[in-house]
């Protein structure tokens, strides 16, 4: 009890959205200090961390051969134990201006359909990395808390979490899951999707951040009303030289076409499953997107015309899942309900 105190007067406690693609920190009293990709460039001899964040993302895809930039998560899990926890370490320290005397309490959000094993890891990594304390919560449940919805009421909630790695959807009443399905497609699918299309159809080759630029630009689910075009470069790969194309929003929604459906079936599997008193409450409220995968244009339109439902975009999509945990962080009787 006495070290706990002592910690915590050096210490601010955080809450972390862990994501495949990017990790977003938050410090109690402060909100977000800190938001950055989940990548981390290592010597690849000596395991050195040379960069972590914004710095290591530019690299991706541009280091000489002793410099290996890597996302340590893949599908919302730890892939990489020892970069990810040098990961978690860099970003204790810098939500803490680099003070090295800090010992925070953690709260962590991991996808809903994550094992036991993986669980360990995540906790392992946080404590390894300097946490004093570590409560995991799900991200559905963070992300539902982080958008305002009541979940502590006995009537449906249903929330839809479109990560990097996951996509989840998941209805909440009286404080708890109810029913929830995780599948491991989302943002990242996309973007090897855009990827596969573009040297399938053009033989070109692309880099990862050049199909997820794409994504974000001209990416849509729907028909947009006005036809949208981009100019984008890569390698040729029957020439062997770099190459200038034009695409159009049309190609990119018919290369985006399997993973968005896996999305609606998950939608259309959890209605299905839902409880007939909770489904009759979602009818009436809808379901909430969050998450940054729910900002692919035309996404809410299109759930909107195969289910039949209201469909709500979260005001700050791309950090629900953090400002729930930060939320569940001040409020530790509701954090001791949801944790897992």
């Amino acid at each position: 009890m006495f070290f706990d105190s002592f910690w915590g007067m050096f210490s601010s406690d955080l809450a972390m959205d862990l994501g495949t693609a990017n990790t977003i920190v938050i410090k109690k009293g402060h909100g977000i200090v800190l938001r950055e990709p989940s990548v981390v460039a290592v010597h690849a001899e000596t395991k050195q961390v040379l960069a972590v964040g914004g710095e290591a993302k530019k690299m991706l895809g541009r280091t000489p051969g002793n410099i290996v930039a890597t996302r340590p998560l893949r599908d919302g899990v730890i892939a990489n134990f020892e970069v990810c926890e040098a990961m978690i370490r860099y970003f204790i320290q810098k939500a803490h201006n680099r003070r090295s005397m800090v010992r925070p309490r953690i709260v962590i959000g991991v996808p809903s359909g994550i094992t036991q094993v993986e669980k360990r890891a995540v906790r392992d990594a946080a404590l390894s990395a300097g946490a004093r304390e570590v409560f995991l919560i799900e991200e559905p449940m963070a992300a539902a808390i982080g958008v305002g919805l009541p979940i502590a009421e006995a009537s449906g909630n249903m929330i839809l979490d479109i990560g990097g790695g996951t996509t989840e959807v998941a209805v909440i009443s009286l404080s708890g899951i109810v029913y929830s399905r995780s599948v491991r497609v989302a943002g990242d699918e996309m973007d090897e999707a855009i990827s596969s299309f573009i040297k399938r159809k053009y033989n070109l080759l692309i880099g990862e951040r050049t199909a997820e630029e794409i994504k974000m630009t001209i990416g849509s689910a729907f028909a947009l009303e006005k036809p949208q075009t981009m100019e984008i470069k890569g390698r040729d790969l029957m020439a062997g030289i770099p190459k200038t194309l034009v695409i159009n929003d049309a190609e990119i929604r018919e290369a985006l076409a399997e993973p968005v459906a896996t999305i609606v079936e998950t939608v259309r599997i959890a209605l299905e499953r839902t409880p007939p008193e909770l489904a009759s409450d979602i009818v009436d409220k809808g379901i909430v997107l969050a998450g940054g995968g729910s900002l692919l244009q035309g996404l809410d339109l299109l759930l909107r015309e195969e289910t039949g439902l209201p469909i709500i975009v979260a005001e700050d999509a791309l950090s629900a899942v953090a400002i729930g945990a930060g939320k569940a962080l001040e409020d530790m009787s509701l954090l001791r309900k949801v944790s897992i």
